[in-house]
């Protein structure tokens, strides 16, 4: 009975206290729904946690930073040589054919002739045109000199002739595949061209299987938006011709490369060694990539318009998400703080091939900053030699493409047609360093760095950026995209070669390596990170090549099959 009681006494007064508790829980949720109310949403976050970008002090040795960020002026003790690649030596370029590859006037059939019309801007249409040469050789077909792209997002009217030595490209491959001018005359009339479409990554089988029933047909066909039409993978000999179309064929016009030597001779003048950096940080590339940099409403707006131009792009719901994931370019002072933890200080000149930058020099003060020796081809030329070329973007992009080239070393900050053409080819011509940024990891290192020391800063970036300084093995033979990693064109010589180092590279007939051998197998030490860029026409493979459909135009006029909106891969080529 007394237990009873007791009880009856604590639940009587436990029932008194549920309206206090009640009150105070009450409470407290309309605290939290009040304080999530009025929490700025995770973008406009995300712009108020950006770091101040770095100052510097004139007088002292070591830039004023945040918290105990400190930037040296000088660069990082990395232990290595920083303008050369570790083992370069023992490699080399070789893409000479082998004896049993037939001579052009042994395979080339009668009355079988290609004519490609490319698409995109200078290194996408480069591309094209390579794969032409490989086309023609497969359909043993006399391949008539490549139709320009001239309709596309970069309008540039120039033909091939104006960029590239045309009579030096014809002759050079006069052994591979039979090069006219144009197509001849049939009974005095001209022919009546077929126009038609390859799908993306086509095989060899696929040319004979697809294309050459219609070219026996027809005898003339035109490929259209001919833009990486090639499969990656192919027997070796046409591989090496490849390499010989890209590394030694295709030769800018004298005017250009003149004009890109001065301005390769200028930079030598200014410092014996440069970095040349394809910063691709313009309004359009930032748009395509859907990357959010931290400019709240206004970027959002800037940047959203332009990505409305392509009707294929999805809207991005999560922007911090794709720079997480390594798909978006680096600011300008990202860029400049890699290069400084990589060993580079501000001494070192920097060449910068770039278009419009999103934010201009307000986005390049923190680059500047740490490299004041800041250069462009508008500032070590003048106006009136920069006239002649300044209304084509594609001879413009041409000289930037040489200076790049020919620079101790090369920085690209996106994974376009531009960064993959040079990146193969100056492994071919000596495996001259290529830094692309390890952007995926480098994000995180880059928002915390106000909590880290210099020292501890520079010893991560160089930690993550092993795999991705363009040294011999970091990329396993057959991986990734060809014109990026030209391993069968690259051989592995057990004495070291002799490179010489005079300026610019001039190239002529005996300038492939004669040599005939296979590259040894490379070890795999990294996966190279791609990102994954939207394709516009994922349903190609499904095209129907008979006579009917709208690819099947019987006109060298392609224009009524391109499309008005710009090609998404046409953003990744300059």
């Amino acid at each position: 009975m007394a237990f009873q009681r007791r009880r009856n006494h604590y639940y009587h007064r436990f029932r008194f206290l549920i309206p206090f508790i009640s009150t105070i829980f009450g409470g407290l949720l309309l605290f939290f729904a009040l304080l999530s109310f009025l929490a700025p949403s995770p973008n406009d976050s995300d712009h108020h946690r950006r770091i101040p970008p770095v100052q510097f002090n004139a007088a002292s040795d070591v830039a004023i930073g945040v918290s105990h960020f400190r930037v040296p002026r000088n660069g990082a003790r990395s232990g290595r040589d920083l303008w050369t690649s570790r083992n370069a030596k023992f490699y080399s370029g070789c893409s000479n054919a082998s004896n049993k590859f037939q001579k052009a006037n042994a395979i080339t059939h009668p009355n079988r002739y290609l004519l490609i019309a490319t698409s995109g801007g200078l290194n996408q249409q480069r591309t094209g045109i390579t794969d032409a040469v490989v086309a023609a050789r497969i359909l043993n077909a006399t391949l008539v000199v490549p139709k320009l792209d001239q309709k596309s997002f970069w309008r540039d009217s120039s033909n091939f002739s104006e960029i590239f030595d045309v009579d030096w490209f014809v002759s050079f491959l006069s052994k591979d595949v039979k090069i006219i001018h144009q197509l001849p005359k049939r009974g005095g009339k001209t022919w009546n061209t077929h126009s038609m479409r390859v799908p993306r990554k086509c095989s060899e089988r696929c040319y004979q299987s697809r294309v050459l029933p219609v070219l026996l047909k027809r005898h003339a066909i035109q490929l259209s938006k001919f833009d990486y039409r090639l499969a990656n993978k192919l027997e070796t000999d046409l591989q090496k011709l490849r390499c010989r179309v890209n590394y030694h064929a295709l030769k800018f016009t004298y005017p250009i490369q003149r004009m890109g030597e001065k301005l390769v001779h200028r930079m030598r003048a200014r410092s014996n060694h440069y970095i040349a950096l394809h910063l691709r940080f313009e309004p359009d590339m930032l748009a395509f990539s859907g990357c959010y940099y931290g400019g709240g409403e206004k970027e959002r707006r800037e940047l959203g318009a332009i990505r409305r131009r392509w009707k294929t792009l999805h809207q991005v719901s999560n922007p911090d998400k794709e720079r997480r994931h390594g798909k978006c370019p680096l600011t300008p002072e990202e860029v400049g703080l890699m290069l400084r933890a990589l060993g580079y200080g501000q001494d070192v000149h920097i060449y910068v091939a770039s278009g419009e930058v999103y934010g201009g020099e307000e986005t390049l003060a923190p680059l500047k900053a740490l490299f004041p020796n800041f250069h462009s081809k508008e500032t070590i030329a003048s106006k009136a030699e920069l006239d002649k070329f300044s209304s084509y973007s594609s001879r413009m992009a041409a000289l930037d493409f040489i200076v790049c080239d020919e620079s101790d070393v090369f920085v690209t900050n996106n994974n376009g047609n531009m960064a993959r053409i040079l990146a193969g080819r100056r492994r071919y011509f000596g495996h001259k360093p290529t830094i692309r940024p390890n952007a995926k990891k480098l994000y995180r290192l880059f928002l915390n760095r106000a909590n880290m020391t210099w020292g501890a800063f520079s010893s991560r970036v160089r930690t993550y950026q092993r795999g991705f300084m363009g040294e011999p093995n970091e990329v396993r033979p057959g991986r990734g995209e060809f014109h990026e990693n030209p391993s069968p064109c690259i051989c592995e010589d057990a004495k070291p070669h002799v490179k010489s180092d005079s300026g610019p590279r001039k190239y002529a007939k005996g300038d492939i390596t004669p040599r005939r051998d296979e590259p040894a197998a490379l070890d795999d030490q990294n996966n190279n990170y791609e990102p994954e860029w939207p394709d516009s026409e994922e349903e190609e493979d499904q095209v129907d090549f008979q006579d009917k459909g709208p690819f099947n135009a019987t006109s060298l006029d392609y224009d009524a099959i391109n499309s008005e909106e710009p090609e998404l891969e046409e953003m990744l080529s300059d």
